[in-house]
């Protein structure tokens, strides 16, 4: 099945290492078969890698983009992912470490890296980096 990327103007991405960038018109991308394929919003420059679950994700990011060279990422994500999961007692987030842990080995890196999106998001509301989400439903006010 193919993967339909739709593009802003200027938008940036990374395909199997290549960074592109789209023209000054919105366009749709058909890749007709696998590639690593990760948005600009979703790419992380190291110096960015810089509280612990972005520590995380930086490693399973380049797992990704450099499939040929995993295992010299694998270490530090083993690592990191150990440190992280010392540290914290929720279990759902604990689940979801556990989960991208799984999606690493089996190399579904991309599954990995959206996992790894929820714990950034746990970890900016507890170092209130954002405002916490509100479910849902919640009466506010």
């Amino acid at each position: 099945m193919p993967l339909k990327l739709s593009l802003k103007p200027g938008e940036k991405f990374v395909l199997n290492g290549a960074v592109v960038q789209n023209g000054d018109r919105r366009s749709a991308l058909l890749l007709q078969n696998k590639a690593s394929v990760l948005r600009e919003k979703d790419i992380m420059q190291a110096d960015e890698a810089n509280t612990p679950s972005r520590r995380i994700y930086f490693p399973v990011m380049m797992m990704y983009l450099d499939q040929a060279d995993s295992q010299r990422y694998q270490d530090e994500f083993v690592k990191r992912l150990s440190e992280f999961m010392g540290a914290v007692r929720n279990p759902e987030i604990l689940a979801d470490c556990v989960n991208i842990s799984r999606h690493v080995m089996t190399k579904e890196y991309y599954k990995a890296l959206m996992l790894c999106r929820k714990l950034i998001e746990y970890e900016d509301e507890r170092l209130g980096n954002v405002a916490p989400r509100v479910p849902a439903g919640s009466a506010t006010g």
